[in-house]
Parts: C-alpha cells; sequence; structure tokens
C-alpha cells in the first residue's frame, strides 16, 4: 500500500475540516512545512497530497506561493489540488516542478477541457471524484453536480490521466473508515488506478483496501497522529 498523506491548507495554514464544512475548521499542530519534513521521513510514502482549500472554493489557485516553497523540500512527489480551473495554473505549476494536478470542478462539469490538459500533461491528471453516495459533487464540495460515478467513469475511460482520487465525503474527517463497498466497486469499473480518499484510521483500513485491489491511500486526519505512523512502522 502507497500512503498518500495530505495537507490541507488555508491561509498558509495545515488545517483539516470535517466532512468538507468550512465552518469545521481544526487547526493542526504541524504547520505544513513541518508536516511535509514529518511524512516525507517515511519509506511507505510514495507522494504527498496538498489541497488549496480556498483555491477550491473561490475557484482560482490561492496558495502557490507556499505550494512552491513546499515543493522545496522534499524530494517526495507532489499532488496539488484546489482551485486549478484553467490551463493557465496548471502550466504555472507545472513550471514550479509540480509532479500531478488534481481537478474537480471543471474537469467534472467540461470534458472537452479535461481531454485537451490530459493530452498536454499525459500521465499527471489526478480527476478528483467526491461524492456523497453516487452523487458527484462540485465547488469545494458544495454543489450537486448532476453527474453520478457511474457516467462519469465511463466517460473518461479512454483519457491517459494519472488516476482516479474517490472521496465519500459522508466518511471525510469522521474517523469512521472510508466507504470500503464503494471504492472497490468503482475500482471494478475503471483501468485507471483508484486512490481511495476520506475516512482512513489506521493500518488495519489500509490492509482491508489493498485486500481489495487497492493500492494507494490518501490518509488525511489520521496523518497527523503519531499513533498512525507507529502502526505502519
Amino acid at each position: 500500500m502507497n500512503i498518500i498523506p495530505a495537507i490541507d491548507i488555508i491561509d498558509g495554514q495545515n488545517v483539516r475540516l470535517t466532512q468538507g464544512d468550512y465552518d469545521k475548521k481544526t487547526s493542526m499542530k504541524r504547520t505544513p512545512e513541518e508536516a511535509i519534513a514529518f511524512y516525507s521521513s517515511f519509506d511507505q510514502v510514495a507522494r504527498i497530497h496538498i489541497v488549496d482549500l480556498m483555491g477550491a472554493l473561490k475557484q482560482n489557485a490561492q496558495e502557490s506561493t507556499i505550494i512552491q516553497k513546499l515543493k522545496q523540500k522534499t524530494t517526495l512527489p507532489l499532488q496539488i489540488g484546489g482551485g486549478l480551473r484553467n490551463t493557465e495554473t496548471l502550466e504555472k505549476y507545472d513550471a514550479i516542478g509540480i509532479d500531478y494536478f488534481i481537478l474537480g470542478t471543471r474537469a467534472i462539469m467540461d470534458f472537452e477541457w479535461l481531454k485537451s490538459v490530459a493530452t498536454k500533461f499525459p500521465g499527471r491528471i489526478f480527476v478528483g471524484v467526491d461524492a456523497r453516495e453516487n452523487d458527484i459533487y462540485i465547488n469545494g464540495w458544495t454543489e450537486n453536480s448532476g453527474i453520478v460515478i457511474d457516467d462519469y467513469i465511463e466517460k473518461i475511460e479512454s483519457l491517459d490521466i494519472a488516476g482516479i482520487i474517490y472521496t465519500d465525503i459522508n466518511k471525510d474527517g469522521m474517523n469512521q473508515g472510508p466507504n470500503f463497498e464503494n471504492t472497490k466497486r468503482i475500482n471494478d469499473l475503471t483501468r485507471h488506478t483508484v486512490i481511495a480518499s476520506g475516512g482512513v484510521r489506521d493500518k488495519a483500513d489500509l490492509d482491508q483496501l489493498e485486500s481489495m485491489g487497492i493500492t494507494h491511500a490518501i490518509v488525511g486526519k489520521a496523518s497527523h497522529s503519531n499513533d498512525f505512523w507507529r502502526g505502519i512502522r
């Protein structure tokens, strides 16, 4: 299992939201710089997941300056999401050495654009499928897109993307475990790599995901706990 710890940023600070609710924000003990140094010390960490939360809400990247600083503090690949709504933003992140781009709202709603950036950045685009049950949500998880998971996955199956990040919004930050059933179902639907996200608590959750054929998992709230990492060691 490849672990992808998450750093969520608002105004340069390392925070966590509960179920994507901006009114339920918790500050983390480690700064983004401290967190990236800590995560980079573990062999099991494949890359680091960074989300510009206000970028997602405001529909425009807000944290590119600190993200550039974080890139300089690790040799691990970074995957960046939040407010990536145009090709120019991807080009800007590409210029500072960002390895992977996580596209949500516009990639869900504008297939032709997704196809064009997947061609421009082959194998470097992750599509963020953030859902409540089978409904995909957009704009920082605040709006139902009107698109269901199965239809969307069928549409993107031929694209040269890095994979699909599936998040069950209802599980995110709740310390109740991921949505194992739907993660496996989505993995069975597609040839793309499916990354589990939302609700991962401990090594037992990682082992169960791995038993279902999932090879990568984003770990958010739990990754800030020393107990989680003792279990990994």
